[in-house]
């Protein structure tokens, strides 16, 4: 009755663990699902530290189903690597796509409309 070791999940396993990822993706303003280990992944969530971003790290590596979840995130965004960024429920890729929005100035404003950065939300003018 036992289930073999080996990393094949079964269909149900995999649609549960999809459905995990975006119930997970929608509860949070930005998502990265990591592994804590990976040095990308460290480097992405050093990044929106310092941005002063709140965002929920899913360690892969420490949950139950992450390999079920990484790979209903391959099927789901066409990416298997870590991290796997999302904001504003939206898939914005790997280490190397949240970087490359930080350079051209583009993440700071993604994580403020998604409300993920405090206090500089206050673009909203008031017309009589």
């Amino acid at each position: 009755m036992g289930i073999a070791s080996s990393s094949s999940s079964t269909p149900e396993s995999r649609t549960m663990a999809l459905a995990k990822a975006k119930e997970i993706v929608a509860s949070a303003p930005v998502v990265v699902f990591s592994k804590s280990y990976c040095p990308f992944c460290v480097k992405v969530k050093q990044l929106f530290t310092q941005l002063g971003a709140s965002f929920k790290a899913i360690e892969l590596d420490k949950e139950s189903d992450g390999a079920e979840m990484q790979s209903a995130l391959a099927e789901w965004t066409g990416q298997r690597t870590v991290p796997n960024v999302f904001i504003n429920g939206k898939h914005i890729g790997g280490c190397d796509d949240t970087v490359a929005l930080n350079n051209g100035g583009k993440l700071v404003a993604l994580l403020t409309e998604a409300g993920a950065i405090a206090g500089s939300a206050s673009k909203a003018t008031m017309t009589a």
